[in-house]
């Protein structure tokens, strides 16, 4: 297996090649099962929204053969990229989709250590099957073990503008979360925000202004993104 370089800007990504990976990143945003009302919300906008001639049109998961047959092999890091923030935007990592992320990686040839630290680097919840993104002791230490997973991230570059939406609509606007949780009139709780728990988040909320940046340069109004 062997790494590939980043693709430039101007490597366009036809809508085929869009569309398989849009499904390749649903796949990941579905693989731990959680489904829920505004994300089924959230797709079938995107499906009227950048299909509305084909009516009853769908975007089903992919599996990792699958995907491997259809991408290119010019967008096959780029993906594995924007996969791996579609996981880590809600600020909790599976086992599922850990599972599902080294499977895509394996079916399109692509040998990426930075993966592993991505499992191995976050605590582990209560429940043992999902991983809250926090940052481990050594993060406060001179090295970070989280810095090349990071840099590879940064790397990422946006295709093609259902793509873009797709982030743009998938990634929250502002930093989640943050609330005072009041009971009576007297707050009993801070709930920090995400971007003070996840170690990833400044690398989530580059690749949403690198979506927003590519929409802007086609012309397209990204206020309502904001």
């Amino acid at each position: 297996m062997q790494t590939h370089s980043t693709p430039s800007l101007q490597q366009e990504c036809s809508p085929e090649q869009a569309e398989v990976w849009l499904r390749g990143l649903l796949s990941i945003a579905w693989a731990d099962g959680e489904y829920d009302p505004k994300e089924q919300a959230l797709i079938e906008d995107l499906i009227r929204s950048e299909w509305p001639q084909e009516e009853g049109k769908t975007l089903d998961p992919l599996s990792p053969e699958a995907l491997a047959a259809q991408l290119q092999s010019q967008f096959r890091e780029d993906f594995l990229r924007t996969a791996v923030m579609t996981a880590v935007a809600d600020g909790v990592y599976s086992e599922s989709e850990d599972q599902l992320l080294h499977q895509f990686a394996t079916a399109l040839g692509l040998e990426l250590p930075q993966l592993n630290l991505l499992k191995t680097t976050l605590a582990t919840s209560e429940a043992g099957s999902r991983q809250t993104l926090t940052p481990t002791q050594a993060d406060t230490s001179h090295t970070d073990p989280l810095d090349p997973l990071r840099h590879w991230m940064d790397g990422i570059q946006v295709h093609n503008p259902k793509v873009a939406r797709f982030l743009c609509r998938m990634i929250p606007s502002q930093c989640p979360f943050e609330r005072d949780v009041v009971v009576f009139g007297h707050k009993v709780m801070h709930i920090p925000p995400m971007c003070k728990l996840n170690p990833l988040y400044d690398q989530v909320v580059g690749l949403r202004f690198r979506a927003l940046s590519l929409l802007a340069e086609e012309g397209e109004d990204t206020t309502q993104y904001i």
